[in-house]
């Protein structure tokens, strides 16, 4: 009687243990309090107005050859879960033998002559089902379905990714322009400053030391010219890759924009701020969600190897020794069967298995956490760094209106002989820099609301989005 309750207690345990699940949601965690309302960010790159750079990343998001690949990973992951829900249903055979032997007729079972040789012909159906007792099948299935999810969240991640850096690509190769618009203007300026101060050395207005610095100021803006055109040439190549051109096409890209400077210091806004729901906007973030789910799943079906498989089997066929014979009545052959097996030996393997899928599962819980941690990091410092570049966009616009007025009152002193020379190059040299640091400051606010789209989770319709 004592051993039937011991039975029976080990039994319950068992099927106590089965039953356990491991949660699948991801862990709860402290969340900083949403500073935006509804901001809509499927196709941020439309907010600057530029047709060039919307051609350039509906080009990218067709060709690009990351999101090729991450395509490819979705249907492999398609195809896991076809191969992982096979298990939830019987498999089905049909089988056609035909053979023919002979046996001898002085072994120890003397055959007489006309029995020797034989025939059989066997024509049938077989079945076999493994019942899924303990939830196996169908956790190794949801934990596929779980990584398919988690493929196509990583595909919008690298959508998001892509868009951000067509569109990087496309302001550093617009402010390049602008800068070489600068730089040829300035070199035609100081071209012309040369010829004049040519003619009035050779007057004797000026000496020597006047028309070396104006030779220098020259030599200078050629130099600057040259790195340009080679930033530009880089840049294009960049772009032409990015957006998932042929060899050809980047090795000789032809690259059309919109090399304003008045387009290029038009800088768009977007609602600042933390969205309320900032995580589902984040791809990376479902991706992981989705993932921790698959390897919660994974531990359930690691688990439920510590308990019995039953297995079903059936056949129906006909089998006769004449062909002739094989589909009448009297050839019906069948069977049924089933087979209950509990594993004893090879339980520590099992063990480790469980522990290892709670080890992964443990992994990603970390990697979630971080995930979510360098989500908001980055929209807080996406913001700061918004804020930042137009406040220092809007004084390197004034300190360039200044710098540009200070000039015109140089030269004016200059040409009336109230100052010398040196005085206007240095206006002339202030007023480049003051143009250049200005087209670099609209492009790093671009930058900066790129980098924002990009943090809040912008390049992905998340509303029609997988569950």
């Amino acid at each position: 009687m004592r051993k039937r309750s011991s039975l029976a207690v080990i039994l319950a345990a068992g099927l106590l243990a089965a039953c356990q699940t491991t949660p699948t949601a991801p862990p709860k965690l402290e969340l900083p309090a949403a500073t935006a309302g509804d901001v809509h960010l499927d196709a941020w790159w439309n907010d600057f107005d530029d047709s060039r750079l919307t051609a350039l990343v509906d080009e990218a998001l067709a060709h690009n050859l990351d999101l090729e690949a991450a395509l490819a990973r979705i249907e492999t992951a398609r195809a896991q879960v076809k191969l992982a829900s096979a298990d939830l249903y019987p498999s089905l055979g049909l089988g056609v033998d035909a053979g023919r032997s002979r046996v001898s007729q002085v072994g120890s079972l003397p055959v007489p002559p006309g029995f020797a040789t034989s025939s059989d012909y066997r024509l049938g159906l077989s079945a076999s089902y493994e019942v899924d007792l303990w939830g196996k099948y169908h956790a190794t299935t949801q934990a596929a379905r779980n990584d398919l999810f988690a493929s196509e969240f990583a595909r919008e991640t690298v959508r998001t990714v892509v868009a951000a850096q067509v569109a990087r690509t496309y302001f550093d190769l617009v402010a390049a322009d602008a800068q070489l618009k600068l730089l040829e203007d300035t070199l035609k300026l100081r071209e012309e400053t040369l010829a004049l101060q040519t003619d009035r050395a050779r007057a004797g207005v000026i000496g020597d030391y006047d028309l070396s610095q104006a030779k220098a100021e020259r030599d200078a803006v050629v130099a600057d010219v040259a790195a340009a055109r080679r930033a530009v040439g880089d840049y294009e190549s960049a772009l032409a890759a990015v957006v998932g051109r042929s060899p050809r096409d980047v090795y000789t890209p032809k690259v059309v924009r919109t090399p304003s400077l008045a387009k290029l210091v038009s800088v768009p806004s977007i609602p600042a701020g933390i969205p309320s729901d900032m995580l589902l906007r984040r791809p990376d973030v479902r991706s992981i969600e989705k993932q921790l789910a698959a390897a919660s799943l994974r531990i359930d079906a690691a688990r439920a190897d510590y308990f019995p498989s039953l297995d079903l089997t059936g056949s129906l066929g006909t089998e006769s020794a004449a062909l002739s014979k094989l589909f009448s009545g009297p050839a019906a052959i069948w069977s049924i069967g089933a087979g209950l097996v509990q594993p004893l030996i090879g339980l520590n393997a099992i063990e480790a298995n469980v522990e290892a899928q709670t080890a992964r599962r443990h992994e990603l819980a970390v990697s979630y956490k971080q995930t979510v941690q360098s989500a908001f990091k980055d929209a807080h410092d996406a913001l700061v760094e918004d804020a930042s570049a137009r406040a220092s966009l809007a004084a390197q616009a004034a300190r360039t209106e200044n710098l540009r007025n200070a000039y015109t009152l140089s030269d004016m002193r200059y040409q009336a002989g109230y100052s010398p020379y040196l005085e206007v190059l240095d206006a002339q040299r202030q007023l480049l820099q003051a143009q250049t640091l200005e087209i670099l400051a609209a492009r790093d606010a671009r930058l900066a609301l790129v980098d924002l789209a990009q943090a809040l989770g912008g390049g992905w319709d998340y509303q029609h989005a997988v569950p």
